[in-house]
């Protein structure tokens, strides 16, 4: 029993979700990757949890997620502790990204500019959608597919 408790886990645990742009970027540059940005309100909006139940915890995405896209997490909860600088960068990115409502995930491509800085090329945005894991992932390869 226990042996089957612990390959569960290590099943779950098959993508990271990154909460560091700079770090998502870097991974995702090396990978060459997309990378999916996830602006939720982890603990207080109800299409966040729904999404992250019908969605993102499923065996389908996050087989899909692994070889396909870098995740990057940027919540804003209410009651969650956060540093400032993660609470600094995900306003930043909310803005740049012009992010209204919850959730919102963009696809976006890290490029590096001639002053070695990176910029985040926008591929397009995605949010809840009915149908399940594979309807979503459809939706989500459609737009990386034309990019």
């Amino acid at each position: 029993m226990f042996l089957v408790a612990q390959m569960s886990f290590a099943q779950k645990a098959t993508i990271t979700w990154y909460t560091d742009i700079n770090e998502a970027t870097a991974v995702a540059k090396k990978e060459s990757k997309p990378m999916m940005l996830f602006f939720t309100g982890s603990d207080w909006c109800g299409w966040c949890v729904r999404l992250q139940n019908e969605v993102f915890k499923t065996p389908e995405f996050e087989a899909w997620a692994k070889e396909n896209v870098i995740l990057v997490e940027l919540d804003f909860p209410r009651s969650k502790p956060q540093t400032e600088a993660i609470k600094t960068q995900n306003r930043n990115l909310q803005q740049q990204f012009g992010v209204r409502g919850y959730p919102t995930c963009w696809f976006v491509r890290p490029e590096k500019m001639s002053d070695g800085k990176s910029n985040l090329v926008q591929i397009g945005p995605k949010g809840y959608e009915a149908g399940g894991p594979v309807n979503w992932i459809n939706g989500a390869n459609t737009m990386l597919k034309a990019n």
